[in-house]
C-alpha cells in the first residue's frame, strides 16, 4: 500500500445532504485529498452556495423521497466526472421540527414513521443499488451515515434511529454480497454532532447531558465526521468492510450514567 494511500486523488464522490454540516465537511475533506465531488441536497441554494467554495464542484438537486431524482442524481454525476468511485449516503429526514415530533412509539405518529423510513431507508437503498453498477466498475464503496442512536435504545426519536439501525444492516448486506466485487460498504456512526441544526433542535441544557456521557471534553463537530468518512472511503481502509465505526467521542463505550460518576467521585476528591 502507498504511503499517501488516505489520498483521494482521481475519485469522483457524491455526498448527499452536502449543502451543510457533516455533508459539506466531508465535500471539503475530500476535495482537499484529491477528489472531485457532487454535492446533492434537497435545498439547491445551499448545495450551489457550498459547490461555488469547492473547485469543480457539482450541485444535484436530489428528494431522496423521489426514485427519479435520486436516479438522476448518479446519471448526471457519472455524465459530468466519467465515473463514481465513492457514494456518501449522508443525507436523512432530521430538521428541529421532525426531531420535536419524533418521540417514543406510543405517540409516534404513522405518517412521520412512513416519511422517516421512505427518506432514510428507501432513499438510501435506491441510491446504493443505483450506484452499485458503476462502483462496481471502479471497485468503489459507500460509506453511510448513521448514527449512535442506532445502537442504544432512547427515549426519543423512535423513528430516526430505527431507520439509521436498518441501514446499518443494509450495509452489511451490501458488504457481503458485493465484497468480491471489489466494493465495500461502511458506516460511520456519529454521536451528537455541532452542526447548526442540531444547535437549534436541542436545548442546551440536553447537549450538557450529551456531553457529561461523552469521553473527550467537547462534543465532536462536522470535521471529526468527515475525517471517519474520508478514510473508510479511501485505499487506507481497503482491508475495513461491512464496519459500523462509532465516531462519537467514546458515548457508546462506557456504562451508563459514567457523567454522574464521574461528578461524584470528583466531587470527593482529596
Amino acid at each position: 500500500m502507498a504511503h499517501d494511500a488516505i489520498r483521494l486523488d482521481g475519485k469522483i464522490a457524491i455526498i448527499t445532504g452536502g449543502a451543510g454540516g457533516i455533508g459539506a465537511a466531508t465535500a471539503q475533506l475530500m476535495t482537499l485529498r484529491g477528489a472531485r465531488v457532487a454535492i446533492a441536497d434537497i435545498d439547491m441554494p445551499r448545495a450551489q452556495a457550498v459547490a461555488a467554495g469547492i473547485p469543480d464542484a457539482l450541485p444535484i438537486h436530489l428528494d431522496l423521497e423521489d426514485e427519479a431524482s435520486i436516479e438522476a442524481m448518479v446519471a448526471r454525476t457519472v455524465a459530468h466526472f466519467g465515473r463514481l468511485d465513492i457514494l456518501h449516503n449522508n443525507a436523512a429526514l432530521l430538521g428541529p421540527d421532525i426531531a420535536r415530533a419524533d418521540g417514543n412509539i406510543e405517540h409516534m405518529a404513522t405518517a412521520l414513521w412512513d416519511r422517516t423510513y421512505r427518506v432514510n431507508v428507501r432513499g438510501t437503498m435506491i441510491a446504493c443499488r443505483t450506484a452499485l453498477p458503476h462502483l462496481r466498475e471502479s471497485k468503489g464503496n459507500i460509506v453511510n451515515t448513521v448514527s449512535s442512536l442506532a445502537l442504544q435504545g432512547h427515549m426519543i426519536q423512535a423513528a430516526y434511529s430505527s431507520s439509521k439501525a436498518a441501514i446499518i444492516q443494509m450495509t452489511r448486506a451490501i458488504a457481503a454480497s458485493h465484497g468480491r466485487a471489489g466494493v465495500r460498504c461502511n458506516a460511520v456512526a456519529p454521536g451528537m454532532t455541532m452542526t447548526p441544526a442540531l444547535k437549534e433542535a436541542f436545548p442546551a441544557a440536553l447537549r450538557q447531558v450529551v456531553e457529561d456521557e461523552t469521553l473527550r471534553d467537547q462534543l465532536g463537530d462536522p470535521q471529526d465526521i468527515a475525517e471517519a468518512v474520508a478514510f473508510l472511503a479511501s485505499d487506507a481502509a481497503r482491508n475495513i468492510t461491512g464496519a459500523c465505526v462509532e465516531c462519537d467521542g467514546g458515548g457508546t463505550s462506557h456504562v451508563p450514567g459514567l457523567g454522574g460518576f464521574r461528578a461524584f467521585f470528583e466531587g470527593h476528591a482529596s
